[in-house]
C-alpha cells in the first residue's frame, strides 16, 4: 500500500487525518490522473454515510473535481455498495465513496471505484498519491459543475428488488439494526417494498451515532431483539451497509462462514455457481472449506481484504467470495460487497427453509478459534512481521497443532492492529497459544 491508499481507500480522523484539504487535492489529482487516461472530462458521482463529517469531505471533493475541470453529482447518505451500482447506471467515470465503514463517527475515508464499480487498480492509486504530493495541481481554466442527485436511494433500492428472485418474502419476521448508519435511508423501504415483517433498529444517524454499540460491530443487540420480537432472523449492518451478519432464530451469530457456505450452497442447488468454486480469506474457519468440499464445492483462499477475493473471483470467473465479517460478494449481481442484497438473499433461503434461520446455523460448525488485536503502529507492524523471536513463538505453535489447527499472523491495512488468529479443534490449547502469541507480541513491540 502506499503512503494514503490503504486496502480500502484513505482512512483517517476527520480534520485531523483526513482534511478538507486532503479531500479537495485527492478529488483533483483524481480527476487529473483519470482525464489523462480517458482522454476526456470526467464525470463522478459522490456518495457518504451518515457520519457528521460526511457533507463537509464530500462537498470539498465535488469542489476539487470541479477545480479539474470534471462535473460532480452528489448523491447525499447512501449505502457503499449503492455508489459502485450507481455509478454505471448514471454512466459516470468515477464513484466516490465518504465512509469509514465500521470504525467510530470521527473517522472517515475515502474509496474510489471505476467506471464499472470496481475500486480503483493499485497502479491509479499510485498516480494519484504522486500527483497529491506534488508541488502544483493542474486546474482546469473552466471549471466544472456541481449538481445534485436526489432519486439515487430509490434508484438502489429498486436495484435491489430487480435483483431479489421471485421467492414470496410475507410471512418472514426479521429484527434489522442499521447501525444508525446509510442502510437508515435505505433499509425500511426496502423491506416495505417486499412486504417483509421488518423491525428496524438503530436508523436515526444523528451523524455521531453510526456504529455506537449497534451494528455488526454489536452484534448482542440483535441476538437479544430476535428472542424479544420472537423473530425468524436478525440482520445487522456495518455503518456504510457494504456487509452484514446475522443472527437465527435462537440468537446464534450467524458469521460470515455461514452466510457464504448457505449462499453457495443454494447457488449451486439452482446450477448457478460458476465453476464450483468459493472464494474466502485465510480467516475463514477450517469448517467452512470442509462444508464446502462435502458438497463439491472448491474453496479458494486468498490474502485478507474483499480487494483480493474480488481479484481471485475475477480471474477464476466466480460468482460468490466472502470474509468472515460478513462482506459478501455476488459478481453475478453487483460488483462489491453489497450489505443489503446479502441479506435479501438469506431471507430467500430462511423462506425455502420453512422459515428457519437455524437451517444456516447447521451448515458450519466452526473449529475453536481465538483472535486477538495488539496494538502496533506501521513501524511496530514492519518489525513484529520479521521479528525472529516472535516468529519463533509461531512456529512452536504450528507444530503443537500439526494438522489439526493453523496460526494466521497479519497486520491490519485499515487499523494500527496486528491480529493473532489461532485455531484448532481442542479449545484449551487454542486459548494458550493464542495467548502466548500474543505476549510474546506485546513484550516484543515493547522493547523493541
Amino acid at each position: 500500500m502506499g503512503k494514503l491508499f490503504g486496502t480500502d481507500g484513505i482512512r483517517g480522523v476527520a480534520n485531523v487525518d483526513l482534511t478538507c484539504g486532503l479531500a479537495l487535492k485527492t478529488a483533483t489529482a483524481s480527476a487529473q490522473v483519470l482525464s489523462a487516461h480517458t482522454k476526456k472530462k470526467i464525470k463522478v458521482i459522490i456518495g457518504q454515510d451518515t457520519r457528521a463529517s460526511g457533507d463537509m469531505l464530500a462537498n470539498a471533493m465535488a469542489a476539487g473535481f470541479a477545480s479539474a475541470g470534471a462535473d460532480a453529482y452528489l448523491l447525499g447518505e447512501i449505502p457503499t455498495p449503492a455508489v459502485a451500482y450507481l455509478v454505471g447506471k448514471y454512466k459516470a467515470d468515477i464513484g466516490v465513496v465518504i465512509s469509514a465503514s465500521h470504525n467510530p463517527a470521527k473517522y472517515n475515508g475515502i474509496k474510489i471505484f471505476n467506471k464499472d464499480g470496481y475500486k480503483l487498480p493499485d497502479s491509479i492509486e499510485e498516480e494519484i498519491e504522486n500527483a497529491i504530493f506534488t508541488p502544483t495541481l493542474v486546474l482546469n481554466e473552466i471549471p466544472g459543475k456541481i449538481h445534485t442527485i436526489k432519486t439515487a436511494v430509490d434508484d438502489y433500492v429498486d436495484f435491489l428488488i430487480s435483483a431479489h428472485s421471485n421467492t414470496d418474502l410475507t410471512g418472514i419476521r426479521v429484527v434489522v439494526d442499521c447501525a444508525n448508519g446509510a442502510s437508515s435511508i435505505t433499509a425500511e423501504k426496502l423491506f416495505k417494498k417486499l412486504k417483509v415483517d421488518a423491525i428496524i433498529l438503530n436508523n436515526s444517524p444523528d451523524g455521531l451515532n453510526i456504529n455506537m454499540g449497534c451494528g455488526s460491530t454489536h452484534i448482542e443487540i440483535i441476538q437479544e431483539a430476535v428472542k424479544s420480537y420472537n423473530a425468524n432472523i436478525g440482520i445487522a449492518f456495518d455503518g456504510d451497509a457494504d456487509r452484514c451478519l446475522a443472527v437465527d432464530e435462537n440468537g446464534v451469530v450467524l458469521d460470515g462462514d455461514r452466510i457464504t457456505a448457505a449462499i453457495a450452497i443454494d447457488l449451486k442447488q439452482q446450477n448457478k455457481l460458476k465453476n464450483n468454486k468459493v472464494a474466502v480469506t485465510t480467516m475463514s474457519n477450517l469448517a467452512f472449506t470442509k462444508k464446502m468440499n462435502d458438497n463439491g464445492i472448491e474453496v479458494i483462499s486468498t490474502k485478507v481484504g474483499d480487494r483480493y477475493v474480488l481479484e481471485h473471483m475475477l480471474k477464476e470467473d466466480l460468482s460468490i467470495g466472502g470474509e468472515q465479517s460478513g462482506h459478501v460478494i455476488l459478481l453475478d449481481t453487483i460488483s462489491t460487497g453489497d450489505g443489503e442484497l446479502t441479506a435479501l438473499k438469506l431471507l430467500e433461503i430462511v423462506k425455502k427453509n420453512g422459515n428457519k434461520s437455524s437451517y444456516i446455523t447447521s451448515l458450519v460448525i466452526p473449529y475453536p478459534q481465538i483472535l486477538n488485536n495488539i496494538h502496533a503502529e506501521q513501524n511496530e507492524k514492519e518489525f513484529i512481521m520479521e521479528d525472529i523471536e516472535f516468529n519463533r513463538e509461531i512456529s512452536k505453535a504450528e507444530n503443537l497443532l500439526g494438522d489439526s489447527g493453523r496460526v494466521l499472523i497479519r497486520a491490519s491495512g485499515t487499523e494500527p492492529l496486528i491480529r493473532i488468529m489461532v485455531e484448532g479443534q481442542d479449545i484449551q490449547l487454542v486459548e494458550n497459544l493464542a495467548s502466548k502469541i500474543s505476549e510474546k507480541a506485546k513484550t516484543r513491540i515493547l522493547n523493541m
